[in-house]
């Protein structure tokens, strides 16, 4: 049986970039953010379900408005329990399937909200990924063009940082002082052995 690992951590904190080492390791790596894009924009129950709740416009000739359903979100915290309430079980059900296909020793599940969705008990290990909070702040304000203000909004919707990297088996330093190159090898060695048991 494959080692079902989930690969977490906040906003900015370099999830998609350990990801990416994980690939050239060859761990086959699910991007739940990424499923959940396509799921919203290829599943037409969906669409509907999320048009009926935020307003025909969000799907204004027939492409999801990410800009506008963002806005919506993430300045009111129920709308966005609403919004992951429609997205999440089908992502979480894509990812399921997803994982029995996998053939390696393990193969890791990249979401922010494990914790926070309280998907985390179906997983075998969490990894979570840490940078401190300012660089953070830097870098989704520099990766998705956005104020300061959308970014704390965003980040107050997770769980607190410290708190959550307790919450996980291995933690990955990603302060652009430790490489990290090494701190996953250690990781992917740990996990090789802990599925060869």
């Amino acid at each position: 049986m494959i080692l079902k690992v989930g690969l977490t951590g906040g906003i900015g904190s370099g999830k998609s970039t350990v990801a990416g080492i994980f690939k050239v390791l060859g761990i086959p790596v699910f991007d739940a953010d990424a499923a959940a894009k396509e799921i919203m924009a290829k599943d037409e129950e969906l669409q509907q379900a999320i048009m009926r709740t935020f307003g025909d416009e969000v799907y204004a000739g027939g492409q999801l408005n990410r800009k506008l359903l963002a806005g919506i979100v993430f300045n009111d915290a129920f709308k966005l329990e609403q919004l992951n309430a429609l997205v999440h079980p089908a992502t979480i059900k894509a990812a399921e399937q997803w994982m029995q296909q996998q053939k390696t020793p393990y193969a890791v599940k990249e979401a922010a909200l494990f914790f926070e969705a309280g998907t985390a008990t179906d997983l075998d290990y969490v990894i979570g990924v840490f940078a401190p909070k300012p660089l953070r702040i830097h870098r989704v304000m520099k990766r998705d063009n956005v104020t300061r203000e959308e970014v704390l909004a965003r980040m107050s919707r997770q769980i607190d940082e410290d708190i959550k990297m307790r919450l996980c088996d291995f933690v990955v330093e990603n302060n652009e002082q430790e490489l990290l190159i090494p701190q996953v090898l250690q990781v992917h060695e740990a996990l090789i052995s802990k599925a060869g048991n």
